[in-house]
Order: C-alpha cells, then structure tokens, then sequence
C-alpha cells in the first residue's frame, strides 16, 4: 500500500501536502550539470589540441575527465531518491516498467540521431561496419572490442550509464527489506559494496576476454562514483523523511559545509592529477591505479554535489536555493544544464568538424581557440537537439501517461479516480521533476 493510500484521500491536494519535499527540483544541480559538460568537453579539446603536454597546467585539464564521475553522481541520486523514499515510508517499491520507459526515453532519440549523423557524415566515422553500427546503436561499446569510434569516442561512459539504470533496480530491490527499524543499514551497505567494487580492476583482468575489450569500463568497475550520489540520496532523504542515524547525521553536517567540502575536492583533484590515479590522457592504468582514480572521483563527486544537497533549503524550486546557488541557478546556467546531455553527446563530433571546417592542425595548440569554437557550436547544436528531439520526445511520453491515467478514471470510481491520479507511491514522483534530467 503506498503513503497517499494509507491517508485519507479526499482530494489530491491532501495528498500532495504530504511529501512536498519530495516533489522537488533541485536548480543548483541543473547547473552542476552544464559544469559537468563542460568540463568534458574541454579535457577532449585539452587532448586533441596537445594541452595536456603542458607542465603542471596539462594534468589538470586532462584530469578534468573525472567530470564523469559528476555526472554518475548526480544520476546516482536523483534515481536513488525514489528507493529512499520507498524505504523511509515503508511504501511500494518504485515501478521498474514506468522507470525503464522514462530511461529510454530520456536516452535514446538524441543518440540515435548523433549516431547515424557521425557515422554517416563524418568523414573519419564514415565507413564503419556493421559491428561498430550495432554496437553504438545499442550503446554497448564497452562490450565490444574496438566499437568506438570517431566522433563517438566519449559514448563509453554512456554506455556505462545505461548499464547502471539496469542495475539499479537489482540494488533497489537488494536494499529494499533494509526499511523501518533497518533503514539505518543502508548507507553502510552501500559504502561496503563501494569498496568491494575497488577490486573490480583485479578481477576484470583475470577474465578471459577478447583482445581489445576494456572491463575496466564496465559498470562494476565505476560503481563507486554512482555510489557517492546513491549515499548524497539516502543522507538528504533520510533527513528530509525523519529518518536520520548517527551516520547519516553526521554526512549531512560534513556534506552541508561548503569549505571543507572545497578542500576536500581540491585535495582528491589535486591527488587525481598525479600518476597514483594513472596518465591523463591515453595510457594504461594499473589495478591499484585504477581503484585510486575511482575513490579520488566518489571524493569529488560527492565533494561538488554534497553541499548542493545537504545544504539546500526545502520547498519546491525554493527561491531561498536561488538566492544561496545565485551562480549555479543562473538563467544562463539553467539552459546549459537543460542542454547539458546534447552538450556531451555532440561534442567530439563537433570538435572534429573544427578542425576541418577553421583549417586547425590537431595537437598544434590554439587550445583557447578551439574550445571557444566547439563551446559554441556545441551549445548551438544541443539547444536544437533538446527544442526539437529531447524535449518533444518527453512531452509524447508525458501525453501517452496522463492519457492512461485518465482512461482508468473513466472506469474507475469516483474515490478509485483520486487513488489512480497520485496511486504511484510518493517516491514515484520524484521522476518527473528531477530524474528525467538524469543521464550524460
């Protein structure tokens, strides 16, 4: 039985008094967000101008791939915040079906169209056979040896993250029995499974696997950065619902202070941007190298976004968070992280076409320029994609879901019709308003 059944549902209002907080949109993370792209696009212009050849200032560009472990994070808790709610209200599990759908949607048109356009109209892409055409389509490269390719390059880490959206439900599941007098279980079961996944490096290399398949790329082995989101989720849920333990208390508290949070990161980056987390840029990672980057980009995963969380004040889109984030809720920065996903999912191709279209040599420098250029292009590229792809392919999904609402209360009774309008558990609804911004 879900939370609104358990009340006394005599409008939906009444209900949606209920769990108000779990309604809500965190702003200052859309902005994180556009960082996090950002920050990806300019370690591949960093790479691909020779930038990270430059002494002391070349490592920090070229680390600045540990953006990824931003955007496991973030998707880590908006997805998890539905689980933590299903806990602390001992209500229904989360529907796996209605997720899956949001997922694909949220995921697959904008690729599909980046896919056939690199590997159609790029000229270093064009060619490709029907491996590397499946395996992108079905963003499994990371899965089949030598499937990446140009243009596409940076769809590993995609392809990483649809493999963490099927495996979350598994976890959900997993914990979900850790609920009333158990709930305090939950964070350190996941900050056991965190440190068991440090050893995935080991194990990926005893597997007996084709020559050119990475399973260091593999979902088990970046765990621990998904992890740091899924820890922010059930530290802010379990202070949100009344939840909260010694342990929980105690990360809110440390997570809710920006200077040491800001130490923090720039202690892990600075760690990061030395050979322990292995080379920036191309190069082979030792297993201990490999667990080193893992840990030091959780650090900064939860470093950046624990103060955005922990720190935020309640209230749906609270102009208080406006205010406190002004920099991150910016108009400005608000449509970067709307177009954040076309952002990351253009961009290599758009950088490839710089240097063809300006006459730009790769690995010869004008770095500023270069990135100025494909910043650009790649903002203009991606607004497009989200007013055209994105955004309207949502809009279809959100139109088929009211319909099918609407069509069991033409059957439904007068009270049945109230319980089938906001019948979804409270920890279902977190998805409209923030998980389906989730994702690269």
């Amino acid at each position: 039985m879900t939370a609104e059944q358990t009340a006394s549902p005599a409008t939906a209002d009444t209900v949606e008094e209920q769990t108000p907080e779990y309604r809500r949109f965190f702003p200052q993370l859309e902005g994180m967000r556009a960082v996090a792209a950002i920050g990806v696009l300019t370690t591949h212009v960093a790479f691909q101008t020779g930038a990270v050849g430059i002494p002391v200032l070349g490592p920090v560009l070229g680390r600045l791939d540990l953006a990824v472990a931003v955007f496991f994070a973030l998707s880590g808790f908006l997805l998890w915040r539905n689980w933590v709610a299903a806990a602390h209200r001992q209500a229904r599990r989360p529907a796996v079906r209605r997720y899956l759908r949001h997922r694909v949607v949220r995921i697959w048109p904008a690729y599909v169209v980046v896919v056939v356009a690199v590997l159609t109209l790029l000229p270093e892409a064009r060619g490709a056979d029907l491996t590397v055409w499946l395996a992108n389509l079905t963003l499994t490269q990371v899965y089949v040896p030598l499937s990446l390719t140009a243009g596409l390059t940076q769809m590993w880490s995609l392809s990483v993250e649809i493999s963490f959206y099927l495996l979350l439900p598994f976890l959900g599941i997993g914990l979900f029995r850790l609920r009333g007098t158990r709930v305090g279980l939950r964070v350190p079961v996941l900050l056991g499974l965190g440190v068991i996944s440090l050893g995935w490096a080991w194990v990926g290399r005893a597997l007996p696997l084709p020559d050119g398949t990475e399973p260091t790329n593999w979902v088990f082995g970046h765990l621990p950065w998904f992890i740091a989101g899924l820890l922010l989720a059930e530290v802010s849920g379990a202070a949100e619902l009344g939840g909260s333990t010694r342990l929980t208390r105690m990360l809110e508290r440390a997570g809710a202070r920006r200077g040491a949070m800001g130490l923090l990161f720039v202690v892990a980056y600075a760690a990061a941007c030395t050979p322990i987390a292995g080379p920036t840029g191309l190069g082979d990672l030792a297993p201990w190298q490999f667990a080193i980057k893992m840990v030091l980009g959780a650090l900064c995963g939860f470093a950046l976004l624990a103060p955005l969380v922990c720190d935020a004040p309640s209230g749906h889109r609270s102009t208080a968070a406006r205010r406190r984030f002004r920099v991150l809720t910016s108009p400005w920065m608000l449509a970067l992280g709307r177009w954040s996903y076309g952002i990351f999912i253009w961009h290599v191709a758009v950088l490839a076409v710089v240097f063809g279209l300006f006459g730009i040599i790769p690995f010869a420098g004008d770095t500023l320029l270069v990135w100025c250029l494909t910043l650009a292009l790649s903002i203009g590229v991606s607004a497009a994609s989200y007013a055209f792809i994105e955004e309207p392919a949502r809009d279809r999904l959100r139109r088929r879901e009211s319909a099918r609402i609407r069509s069991r209360q033409a059957v439904a009774g007068p009270s049945d019709a109230v319980a089938s309008t906001t019948g979804a558990s409270s920890a279902e609804t977190i998805t409209d308003d923030t998980a389906t911004r989730a994702g690269n």
